[in-house]
């Protein structure tokens, strides 16, 4: 294990050090670098992200936890980098991060050089960081899940002698305020920062936590007023959760971000959350879409899971090629996401296997698009042997389209290799009827390899292809 990682080490130096020597070296100017420019949601078209320099910006990353040991941090960055990586969510209360470990209101400056050292390689790589400010759901007196944190419960030194008066008691607000300028202290102003998370699934923290969101998320933009302000909800697993807690939450106004979290569960009470890894990616950002909230829409948290979130589930021992990473990663951008589907099982199913490539895959297929100035609109195109997801802008059609035949179904409990498809085309004729096109081209994620196609009474040819492929056009109206 330890030799495959030098080996990555080495060969993601040796990428960057080649990008670096082909890389013409900018005039001095008084352009931003896109280091330098801070995540903000687009005014011409809030669907998307963009830069404050202008830049496009399209997040293609996943939840870095739980964080890697501290001598692999360089490691893990410039596998991120080398792999066109360039967004990551961190959780700041886990192990490695946390600063308020001994005592409750107490924090660890010693720990804070560890995240400040992350955050400056990840500035030098270009990779933004959601940071996540807590995650614990109770603090009992005494430790019995991995959610607890009992060091706030007055028997461990702390200040509460339950959740609820953590969440609801000024003197809680006061305490978590003061942690707030901790950090703005410390990091206030930072462009590697892609926003500041409150909560991870606050739903699940007893106490009245849509009211605690109200209160904070003015706090955050207050104290980070370049960054973004987010809070997060559980898995979207249960229609019910719809009104009960989605929409009330993604329509806060201080809520910059539609985020919602959902997995591949068959322990979840929502059969969509049992099928095809694209299809319940891409019904969940539908989902979001349809709040009409005027902001970017992310899957901020997919994977697989056994039974009710019992642990990472057992397909991605199988799954060495990343088939329900790249689902995850591809289907919500094409559905209307401003960026990829972020993983979680992060250590199961992108290192253990070494399918980092995923990424840099998702990369090269967006390459040169502009979702901002396209102002895309998502669409599904008909086809009997394929889903095909589609973003139809102002000068481009770009779809990416999965074989309906192929999932983690087949792959994995059936044994069915995915079939070699040959000889398809789409017909695009309600698509593309009057308007010139140009540059119809397809791009083969798998064998990372694009090719022209061609047109012919409004069907596009597609080359031969296993699992899924993009295609791409350009026309002029």
């Amino acid at each position: 294990m330890y030799l495959n990682r030098y080996i990555r080490r080495i060969s993601s130096l040796f990428i960057l050090s080649a990008l670096l020597m082909c890389t013409p070296v900018k005039e001095e100017t008084d352009e931003i670098d896109d280091k330098d420019a801070y995540v903000q949601i687009s005014t011409e078209n809030p669907a998307y992200f963009e830069l404050s320099n202008g830049s496009t910006y399209i997040p293609n990353g996943f939840n870095l936890v739980n964080p890697p040991e501290e001598d692999e941090l360089e490691e893990v960055v410039l596998t991120m980098a080398a792999n066109r990586i360039n967004y990551c969510r961190v959780w700041l209360g886990l192990s490695l991060w946390d600063i308020e470990h001994v005592k409750s209101g107490e924090y660890d400056v010693e720990k804070a050089k560890i995240l400040d050292r992350f955050l400056e390689l990840c500035y030098t790589n270009g990779i933004k960081v959601k940071m996540c400010l807590e995650y614990f759901r109770d603090c009992p007196a005494e430790r019995n899940r991995w959610s607890d944190k009992i060091i706030h419960n007055v028997a461990n030194g702390g200040y509460y002698t339950s959740m609820e008066e953590f969440i609801d008691s000024e003197k809680g607000h006061e305490q978590f305020k003061r942690k707030l300028k901790f950090y703005q202290e410390r990091y206030g102003d930072r462009p590697e920062i892609f926003a500041w998370e409150l909560w991870n699934e606050v739903n699940c923290v007893k106490g009245d936590y849509l009211e605690w969101t109200k209160i904070m998320l003015p706090e955050l933009h207050k104290l980070f007023p370049k960054n973004l302000a987010v809070q997060s909800l559980g898995s979207y697993d249960y229609e019910g959760y719809r009104e009960e807690m989605y929409r009330p939450m993604m329509l806060l106004e201080t809520n910059d971000v539609t985020q919602v979290h959902r997995y591949l569960d068959l322990g979840a009470r929502w059969d969509v959350c049992h099928g095809p890894a694209d299809v319940l990616a891409a019904e969940a950002v539908r989902e979001m879409l349809n709040f009409n909230t005027g902001k970017p829409v992310v899957l901020a948290e997919t994977g697989a899971v056994k039974p009710k979130h019992t642990g990472y589930s057992e397909i991605y021992d199988l799954d060495t090629v990343g088939v329900l990473n790249h689902d995850q990663l591809f289907a919500p951008f094409f559905a209307g996401a401003a960026g990829t589907g972020n993983a979680w099982w992060w250590r199961q199913c992108i290192d253990r296997f070494d399918q980092w490539y995923l990424f840099d895959r998702f990369a090269e297929s967006v390459k040169g698009i502009d979702p901002v100035r396209e102002r895309f609109e998502p669409v599904m195109i008909p086809h009997d042997r394929l889903r095909i997801y589609a973003l139809k802008g102002n000068n481009t059609l770009i779809a990416w389209c999965k074989d309906i035949n192929n999932d983690w179904r087949t792959e994995f409990e059936k044994g069915i290799q995915p079939e070699l498809l040959q000889d398809l085309s789409v017909d695009l004729a309600a698509s593309i009827r009057d308007l010139k096109i140009e540059n119809p081209r397809a791009y083969d994620p798998w064998t990372d390899t694009w090719s022209t196609q061609e047109i012919n009474d409004g069907s596009m040819s597609l080359p031969s292809f296993k699992r899924s492929v993009v295609f791409k056009l350009e026309f002029k109206k």
